[in-house]
């Protein structure tokens, strides 16, 4: 897995101050994507050990709420893989942070479906850790700068697991 960018101290792509990791590949390509230089798998540089620890220890301050993984596409199966052994391993030193995902994937039919486009032996797992999920492509038809966390009306906010333990979606509620 490539990292396209890490943006310290963001605001935007989630609740409070966030460390976000922008992940690369992506197979939606999404008209309008306001990322499109991070469709390629290979743009940016490999993902490593160093890296990993840089997020964490950028993480760990108070003022910061939490980590969100962006893209590209965190859920594709190559990134996945690569993801949740950071992902255990930030869990398990940040307990007290959260975790969102963005993904253009949709959570019942693409991540738990069984025969679902993005699933891998990985899903699970990374499903588990993750607080939030932002799901469902970018449609610029339904583009709308008056939504929070999102670019689209289509994509939903979900509160992950209270949806796993609900078993039907659980939209998230800002606290």
């Amino acid at each position: 897995m490539n990292v396209a960018e890490i943006k310290y101290n963001d605001i935007a792509n989630g609740l409070g101050v966030r460390t976000s990791l922008f992940v690369s590949g992506c197979t939606h390509c999404c008209k309008g994507c306001f990322n499109e230089i991070a469709w390629d798998f290979a743009y940016g540089e490999p993902f490593s050990d160093e890296i990993a620890d840089r997020l964490i220890e950028a993480t760990r301050p108070g003022y910061i709420r939490g980590l969100s993984l962006l893209g590209g596409e965190p859920m594709e199966p190559v990134n996945q893989e690569a993801l949740l052994p950071f992902l255990q391993r930030f869990h398990a030193q940040l307990p007290d942070k959260d975790i969102w995902c963005y993904t253009g994937y949709t959570l019942e039919t693409d991540l738990l479906a069984a025969d679902g486009r993005a699933r891998c032996a990985s899903t699970d797992g990374m499903l588990a850790l993750i607080d939030v999920l932002v799901d469902g492509e970018f449609v610029l038809e339904q583009k709308s700068l008056m939504l929070k966390f999102r670019g689209s009306a289509n994509q939903r906010l979900i509160d992950l697991k209270a949806t796993l333990a609900a078993g039907s979606v659980v939209d998230y509620q800002y606290q």
